[in-house]
């Protein structure tokens, strides 16, 4: 079925002659058959985003509908993958058209050339339902791929062989409960706006370690939960990104380039296959899909890269693993609803942003969660989404970031006064805040005695307090405070500096265990404690800050992986004996 062009604006075009046409269908557009998507029909005209440039298209080209929505391709060989905003393979178009990409491409996302070591789990005669797995794939060291049965097929097994396959081989043979035979293949298609279907959602109880001491002691996220990273320009939203992609204790990470500079994104290109994962050794592209969709790239493409990063990531949940999806950023995404809603004439909300702004956001959010998965082995897995805000000025009382915020259950503030302060991560831990604290309360108690939440409602109630006190700081100055409140600042500075102040540059620093984590805060809370105690007895406060053992804290989070457990009960040892020291002294202040 065919119409022609009526109207060409931007990535917008209007055609006549489509009225057995659906919404969402895929469309092809003049000689080049460029790729576009139906967003709304009137009569026989239908409304098309174009996911490439079209400039020298006209009116009276032809527009030929597929008849299908948009769908991502999922098998053997999404890993280490890098894809634009419509699941094109950027480096298969590169060897064929070079460093830019030809208008009307078509390539497949998925090799059909490669041959798969296809080893089945399931035997002839098992009865399968959709979501059974038949198989597996080593698709990468790190990963192993597990062969589903698709939706709309259930039945008995009559024929299944190990082997070499291609992803549109046959590898399975099913006869149906209608009958029916059904070849199964190691690919499926599936619309990237349906929510791929689970048995059911459970409450997330088990933290995502992203060895970032601000996130994980102080506002943690958990698996299958939802966090937003929004902040002004040149506050680190990318970095902290980066380090959550690289460091985060999932099995598989989707990260969506969204609209942001190509320059970032080649950062991640080139730094991922350099990097090693700390759980398994094997380098971190083995376990990640990159979604390049840059702000010199087509808008209307943008729109679409979120969803195809969050589907390809549903995949993988389903096959019982943890994924995070992290969109650099909804911003950019929210800016290309807003382009395309004005061209297409709808009636605009605030800013400008299409009144379903907020609606559109939550079905990105709402994907993710700890699922139990289709199938009958009673698989978990989850899917965290995390998403970066850039709002203009950093003032996030603008759309986007209010809509997030009314979403998403943890939120990493970031500080453009911090960053400018060269504190990264620049997260302003007055402002931040997670909504996980009480459900993942039980994990670290089990793992980390009660201690651990502990020390965290102490550190956050210390830095509260220096908040206040540095109000009077500035009006009169910090002698006139008591000893104790001048040691309450002395401590919030050590949290600070020491603990939350960390270097994603300084290969030791970029990633801290749990483990360490606690010990490190441990450290400074007894220190605190200690001089309180040392206080009561008339010790010498200016003494006990420049006690050796305060120097070591400060250099505590350098010290070697391997050698930090002796380290640090070497320096508590210390500092006792030298604050003791002192406080037997007992001179006055």
């Amino acid at each position: 079925m065919s119409g022609k062009v009526t109207k060409v604006s931007g990535p917008l075009v209007v055609a006549n002659g489509l009225a057995d046409a659906n919404v969402s269908d895929v469309v092809r557009v003049g000689e080049q058959k460029l790729i576009g998507e139906i967003l709304n029909m009137t009569g026989d005209a239908a409304s098309i985003q174009v996911y490439e440039e079209t400039s020298g298209l006209g009116p009276g080209a032809v527009v030929e509908t597929t008849g299908f929505p948009l769908s991502v391709e999922l098998g053997p060989g999404l890993l280490e993958g890098i894809y634009d905003g419509i699941q094109r393979p950027l480096t298969v178009i590169r060897e064929m058209t070079g460093p830019t990409i030809a208008r009307g491409i078509t390539v497949p996302a998925l090799d059909r050339e490669k041959a798969w070591d296809f080893q089945p789990t399931a035997k002839v005669g098992d009865n399968v339902v959709p979501g059974d797995i038949i198989g597996t794939v080593q698709e990468t060291s790190a990963i192993l791929h597990k062969i589903m049965v698709p939706m709309g097929v259930s039945g008995q097994i009559v024929a299944i062989q190990a082997g070499q396959y291609t992803v549109e081989d046959t590898v399975c043979l099913v006869k149906g409960d209608d009958g029916k035979d059904h070849q199964l293949t190691m690919m499926q298609k599936w619309p990237v706006r349906v929510n791929r279907p689970y048995t059911r959602k459970q409450v997330p109880l088990r933290p995502l370690c992203s060895g970032q001491r601000v996130i994980d002691t102080m506002f943690p996220l958990a698996k299958g939960g939802t966090a937003a990273v929004p902040g002004p320009f040149g506050s680190g939203k990318t970095v902290v990104q980066h380090q959550l992609a690289k460091w985060s204790d999932v099995d598989v990470v989707v990260y969506i380039g969204c609209g942001e500079r190509g320059n970032e994104m080649t950062d991640v290109l080139m730094e991922f296959p350099e990097l090693k994962d700390p759980r398994t050794g094997e380098p971190l592209m083995k376990r990640t899909v990159l979604i390049a969709n840059t702000s010199d790239m087509p808008v209307a493409a943008r729109e679409a890269s979120i969803y195809t990063g969050i589907t390809i990531a549903e995949y993988f949940r389903d096959m019982g693993y943890d994924v995070a999806v992290i969109a650099d950023s909804t911003s950019r995404w929210a800016e290309a609803l807003r382009e395309m809603s004005g061209r297409l004439e709808e009636m605009p909300g605030e800013e400008g942003y299409p009144a379903y702004l907020a609606s559109r956001l939550a079905q990105f959010y709402e994907r993710a969660g700890v699922v139990e998965c289709l199938g009958s082995d009673q698989r978990v897995g989850s899917l965290t989404a995390i998403g970066a805000v850039s709002p203009p000025g950093g003032d996030t009382s603008e759309p986007v970031s209010q809509a997030t915020m009314r979403i998403v259950k943890v939120f990493w503030g970031l500080d453009s006064s911090l960053a400018y302060a060269r504190h990264f991560p620049a997260i302003n831990w007055l402002t931040s805040y997670s909504l996980y604290l009480d459900s993942l309360k039980p994990w670290f108690d089990e793992n980390f005695g009660v201690e651990f939440m502990a020390h965290r409602d102490k550190a956050m109630s210390i830095l509260q307090e220096e908040a206040e006190l540095q109000e009077i700081v500035r009006l009169v100055g910090q002698d006139s405070l008591s000893p104790n409140d001048r040691l309450t600042l002395e401590t919030a500075k050590m949290i600070r500096e020491d603990f939350l102040q960390q270097n994603a540059f300084v290969d030791i620093d970029s990633y801290s265990d749990y483990r360490r984590q606690a010990l490190l805060l441990g450290l400074i809370l007894d220190y605190d404690k200690l001089c309180r105690a040392a206080l009561t007895s008339g010790a010498d406060l200016n003494r006990m800050f420049v006690i050796p053992a305060r120097e070591r804290i400060g250099r505590a989070k350098s010290v070697e992986a391997d050698k930090y457990e002796s380290a640090y009960a070497e320096i508590a040892a210390e500092m006792k004996a030298e604050i003791e020291e002192i406080a037997a002294g007992g001179e006055e202040l």
